[in-house]
């Protein structure tokens, strides 16, 4: 699985609806990094969904599992599903990006509930994830630390130095998921700075890897009940997705990264497609 052309999975009503939550949001702040949403929502549905231990009315308890959403950027995607599970109401969604709302265009911990780390300078996410599976280790506790990178992200040096310590200390309740899109701000990966062989790289720094598809919540869920992929060593996901998933006229378009502003026709269209696909069901 090298491609898009192999990831195009049929978005189900509960992948509409979380799709509906993230243009509830852009209408209301009116900007947005939508491609790098869309191609995340399965990842963080299952997450929650089928893997997490988390309680929202209470997300700083201690006997849950933790999950950083380093490619901050993609906040949409995770607000969405918090939204969606009880950690604030829905109505801040109407309010994105608003002096008065908490949900801004990158995600913050202490203010928006059930975020575990303040993301956006990328890059840094799996270090922090690193500090905490480290910590869940010498506390001898069987929580899980759960990482989602970007695939532009990890041209950064500092994901591999973090990848090197993770393979160090065989953290094997960590798991990292690279949303691979192979889309970053302006360009293609593979033009910007190609990434493969990215198996064989995640593999040199002492992890067990996989690759999914990103959008098959079966392939995602039975991904993470396996894990460790390998017994004593971090996990690497390579989920294989699509930038600006479920509306076709931004798939694999990278002007569709983000958008300061968008007209009402643009809006409309994205109601009008997640509409067709509900009633194609």
């Amino acid at each position: 699985m090298n491609d898009t052309e192999h990831v195009s999975t049929r978005l189900d009503k509960r992948s509409i609806f979380l799709r509906r939550l993230v243009v509830r949001a852009l209408i209301g702040g009116g900007r947005g990094h939508i491609g790098s949403s869309l191609s995340l929502i399965e990842l963080i549905r299952v997450i929650y969904d089928d893997f997490l231990k988390f309680d929202p009315k209470n997300p700083f308890l201690e006997e849950r599992d933790r999950f950083i959403l380093s490619k901050g950027h993609g906040c949409l995607a995770l607000y969405a599903v918090l939204a969606d599970k009880g950690f604030f109401d829905k109505t801040e969604l109407d309010k994105f990006c608003h002096n008065d709302g908490i949900l801004g265009g990158h995600p913050e911990r202490g203010k928006v509930p059930g975020v575990e780390a303040t993301t956006g300078a990328l890059g840094h996410g799996l270090s922090l994830g690193i500090g905490i599976s480290l910590a869940l280790k010498i506390r001898k506790s069987d929580y899980k630390t759960i990482v989602i990178t970007g695939d532009g992200e990890i041209n950064e040096g500092s994901i591999w130095e973090a990848a090197m310590c993770a393979g160090n200390h065989h953290l094997k309740n960590l798991a990292v998921l690279i949303d691979y899109n192979k889309i970053q701000s302006y360009g293609f990966t593979k033009e910007v700075a190609d990434l493969e062989p990215l198996v064989d790289k995640w593999r040199a720094f002492g992890f067990g890897v996989s690759e999914i598809n990103g959008h098959d919540t079966e392939e995602i869920k039975n991904c993470l009940n396996s894990l460790p992929l390998e017994p004593n060593k971090p996990s690497a996901i390579i989920c294989h997705t699509i930038k600006g998933k479920g509306f076709k006229f931004a798939e694999n378009k990278p002007e569709w990264h983000h958008k300061s502003s968008f007209k009402d026709h643009e809006i409309e269209q994205m109601l009008t497609e997640l509409e067709k696909q509900e009633k194609d069901l």
